[in-house]
């Protein structure tokens, strides 16, 4: 499994600039980001090269934010691979929080990053089917 650094912001001009700009000056690497936003917040949710020293540097900077754990697992890169996958974890009826894909910086291959309430559970359930579960998608 992977942490995952999730980042509150208001939904704002430039927030996006400060954020990335308060990472390079801490020097972490952004591996991985995803945005959701509503009208007034946003959250961030990104794999960083150090998930503990960015979350503290960003509540030093006046961030909310937090990390949890998500699973991150190789998928095809063909057409219906995620199908395959969700799948596989709606006929064990797990329920997904939420989900989003990435790439693997070293194999090259499209990751799921998946959440859920037992992130272990479905580790292992993955890992027993084949998938290969990740622990870094640098």
């Amino acid at each position: 499994m992977i942490r995952q650094l999730s980042i509150f912001a208001e939904n704002k001009k430039g927030a996006m600039f400060r954020i990335t700009r308060a990472l390079a000056e801490a020097g972490v690497n952004m591996n991985t980001l995803v945005t959701n936003d509503s009208e007034e917040y946003g959250i961030i949710r990104m794999l960083v090269s150090d998930t503990e020293h960015a979350s503290e540097y960003l509540k030093a900077a006046g961030y909310m934010c937090h990390t949890d754990w998500v699973v991150a697992t190789e998928i095809g890169d063909e057409c219906g691979s995620l199908n395959t996958l969700l799948g596989v974890l709606d006929a064990a009826n797990v329920n997904l929080d939420y989900l989003y894909v990435t790439y693997s910086g070293i194999s090259r291959r499209p990751v799921a990053i998946l959440r859920a309430a037992d992130t272990l559970e479905i580790d292992s359930f993955l890992r027993s089917r084949g998938y290969n579960v990740l622990s870094s998608v640098e």
